[in-house]
């Protein structure tokens, strides 16, 4: 949950104010983003990245799946519209400059860990990857970016067999880091807002069915976590948000006034924070 009282360094009352203003409104009415619910994407909307580069981009990794989690999407899981939303947010809430296209679209893009462009990329985001699998060249890509600065955020996936699949390749990837719960008292999770917890949003369709439940795999997936892996230095090199989908309180943010009521708030708070993060560190 967001400890509204708990802001930090003065500008943020501003912050909390337009939160909180999203947050006592009717989402249908107020938040005017793009609607969830898509299929699954073969490809990008858009390849490479955009031409204005002015600000803030919102980088997607689009990769392989190796097989398919009850509704998740692979690496579309969530989009466009979470990337899209989660950009028109940053700027409404913090005035951070964003990159857009030429056609001044917000300037969210995804990029393979093959593409050179990723490196353009200081933000890599990617859902679902319990159901990730890497090649040789994109493990030593991802490798390379994570040790000259990059920040990757891997949300949505959910229960232990996920977990096993991703912790399987991101050990490919940075043997020999360890992978640490990143506590509440890091400054993370007060850059802007006061995170007291991890929250942990369902998707609105296991939300829906489930009458108000957030466990999407039961007693295995009860508690969310936010764990990192760090360099030497303390450096946030790879966040995970396991048992939760944050990106889902941004996708699905205009579709149930109660949904956005419970969820959408909170997975802004922790987006922007960490958003914020990898922009000044």
């Amino acid at each position: 949950m967001l400890d509204w009282g708990m802001m930090m360094k003065g500008r943020t009352v501003l912050l909390a104010a337009l939160l909180l203003t999203i947050a006592t409104a009717a989402g249908a009415q107020i938040m005017q983003g793009l609607r969830g619910g898509g299929g699954r994407f073969s490809r990008p909307m858009r390849e490479g990245l955009p031409e204005v580069r002015s600000g803030f981009i919102f980088c997607r990794l689009w990769y392989t799946s190796v097989y398919r989690e009850p509704g998740g999407q692979g690496w579309s899981t969530d989009y466009p519209a979470a990337d899209n939303n989660f950009m028109v947010r940053l700027a409404q809430i913090t005035q951070a400059p964003l990159s857009r296209w030429h056609d001044g679209e917000m300037g969210f893009a995804s990029v393979t860990a093959e593409d050179p462009r990723m490196f353009h990329c200081p933000f890599l985001f990617a859902s679902d990857v319990g159901t990730a699998s890497f090649a040789p060249e994109e493990a030593a890509n991802l490798r390379t970016f994570l040790l000259k600065g990059g920040v990757l955020w891997v949300d949505d996936f959910w229960g232990d067999y996920a977990w096993e699949n991703w912790t399987r390749q991101i050990s490919r990837i940075l043997p020999e880091y360890s992978i640490q719960e990143l506590p509440l008292d890091h400054r993370l999770f007060s850059i802007y807002y006061r995170v007291t917890e991890v929250p942990q949003i369902p998707s609105i369709n296991h939300w829906r069915r489930s009458g108000g439940g957030t466990s999407e795999r039961g007693m295995e997936s009860a508690t969310p976590h936010m764990r990192a892996i760090r360099d030497d230095t303390g450096r946030i090199m790879v966040l995970m948000t396991h048992n939760t989908d944050i990106a889902d309180g941004w996708e699905r943010e205009t579709e149930d006034e109660d949904f956005f009521y419970a969820f959408t708030a909170r997975g802004y708070g922790v987006g922007i924070n960490v958003a914020l993060w990898t922009l000044t560190h």
